[in-house]
């Protein structure tokens, strides 16, 4: 069973969309990156989601997506710990009881602090190209996306997915992440309340991350961490590799369900 909905959420519409295959099963929660949403997951869900009988749930983040704009506020530094808690309201406001988190990039940061707050509902962290500390090759990595934004049509690919939020969505990603303040952000101290088992994926050529985000997440946690370096992928492993992320990810959950 397959519902697209919106929920009001503290005061905010987001537009979420809900595959039910075995209300037995846990459910696999899917957290899009900077630039993302629900329909940019493509066909990656489902197939994971038939590859461990396990339900699906994606959902857009307010300003993204199919979900209402950004509030007025600029956007704070610790914007990823205030959407840490506002999955623990989705997920309660839905009743879902046993819960997978499935994060890229923003959102694999917002999956690790996640598990580090909320230990209720949850049975496993799978996390790609997340964030947790702030590199050179991080910056860099924006940069290099500015320079597209501005120069090819990277901006109308985004308009399809985002409409009029597109300009809004870019600029908070870009401006907070280069604010000279940020540049010692790191949530080491918020890894080490991590007890859920965790795999932590990686294209051995992002552009945005090094190495030394996976070994800080598998140092830091306070259990055994996994870890999976892909070959011949960037930034985006279920996209770039799909067969080879969906056989990680799936061998993982079966080993924890």
């Amino acid at each position: 069973m397959k519902t697209k909905e919106t929920l009001l959420l503290q005061g905010v519409q987001l537009h979420y969309e809900h595959h039910i295959i075995d209300s037995q099963q846990p459910t696999i929660i899917f957290l899009h990156d900077s630039l993302g949403c629900v329909t940019l997951w493509r066909d990656f869900p489902l197939q994971l989601a038939a590859q461990t009988n396990c339900n699906i749930l994606c959902y857009d983040r307010q300003g993204y997506g199919q979900s209402a704009p950004f509030d007025k506020a600029p956007r704070d530094w610790w914007y990823m710990h205030q959407e840490a808690d506002t999955l623990q309201a989705l997920i309660k406001a839905l009743q879902l009881k046993e819960i997978i988190l499935f994060g890229h990039s923003d959102g694999g940061t917002i999956a690790l602090l996640y598990a580090a707050k909320y230990k209720e509902y949850l049975k496993g962290i799978i996390v790609e190209g997340a964030h947790v500390l702030i590199e050179d090759i991080t910056l860099q990595g924006i940069k290099t996306f500015e320079q597209a934004y501005a120069t090819t049509n990277l901006k109308e690919k985004l308009i399809k997915y985002h409409g009029d939020k597109t300009e809004e969505i870019f600029q908070r990603w870009t401006k907070t992440w280069q604010q000279p303040a940020f540049r010692n952000w790191n949530i080491r101290q918020e890894l080490t309340a991590i007890q859920c088992p965790t795999l932590v994926i990686q294209g051995v050529d992002d552009a945005f991350g090094s190495i030394k985000q996976v070994e800080t997440i598998v140092n830091y946690i306070d259990t055994k961490g996994y870890f999976y370096i892909v070959n011949h992928a960037e930034h985006t492993p279920h996209k770039e590799q799909p067969a080879t992320t969906l056989r990680v990810t799936t061998t993982f959950i079966e080993g924890i369900n």
